[in-house]
């Protein structure tokens, strides 16, 4: 029982883990190379793409922004650029033209590198062909910049302190209402269990009245 419960749950705390590591922002420093429309036919990784632009039908392929760069460490990151409009997750995004816009005005090259700081969300798998997206972009300093995540900080303490406190109300709620019920339940167990041994007691003792008496 011990272990069914291990197992669950640690499912649950991966669950929640990759959701929140998947939809709460994340900020890498980034050298915008180049800015791009391309043509995306979605399939079974669609679950990854957001919705339209905000005025725009739906449809199984459309136009994509995408924003190309390299990091730190001179690997390429790639981001897409999409509206998140009023769904989910809420960044209420409506301006990717306007980031579009900022992103080419900041393309650098390796030999004069502008470096900025790329707000976004998502994961990147090349197998699923998904990328982040970007939702905000600014200059920074330079490569080494630290970028503490106040967004991140906030959300979890505030998701922490409501686990704390519904876990605090479910073990006072079973201490109260739970746990007295099951002594209750054993203890009627234990007076069934020595009434029915009382019974037995006296139905033998019923017998006996009934065998013969042994002979002098």
């Amino acid at each position: 029982m011990r272990i069914v419960k291990w197992v669950l749950g640690l499912t649950l705390f991966a669950i929640v883990a990759g959701f929140l590591h998947y939809t709460l922002p994340q900020t890498d420093i980034v050298r915008v190379v180049n800015t791009e429309v391309r043509r995306v036919d979605f399939g079974e990784n669609s679950i990854f793409w957001a919705a339209a632009d905000v005025g725009t039908g739906e449809a199984i392929n459309r136009d994509v922004r995408f924003i190309e760069t390299i990091a730190t460490d001179g690997d390429p990151k790639v981001y897409r650029n999409e509206d998140t409009g009023w769904g989910w997750p809420p960044y209420f995004k409506l301006d990717s033209s306007n980031l579009q816009t900022e992103a080419r005005d900041l393309v650098s090259s390796s030999a004069d590198p502008r470096w900025v700081a790329m707000t976004h969300y998502g994961w990147r798998s090349e197998f699923l062909t998904i990328f982040p997206n970007a939702v905000g972009i600014r200059p920074v300093d330079g490569p080494d910049v630290r970028i503490i995540p106040w967004i991140n900080i906030i959300v979890l303490t505030i998701l922490a302190a409501i686990v704390w406190a519904i876990a605090v109300r479910v073990r006072r709620f079973r201490r109260n209402r739970i746990d007295p019920l099951i002594e209750d339940a054993g203890e009627a167990w234990d007076d069934a269990g020595d009434r029915v041994a009382e019974r037995r007691k006296g139905f033998r003792a019923w017998l006996d009245t009934w065998r013969g008496k042994p002979r002098v």
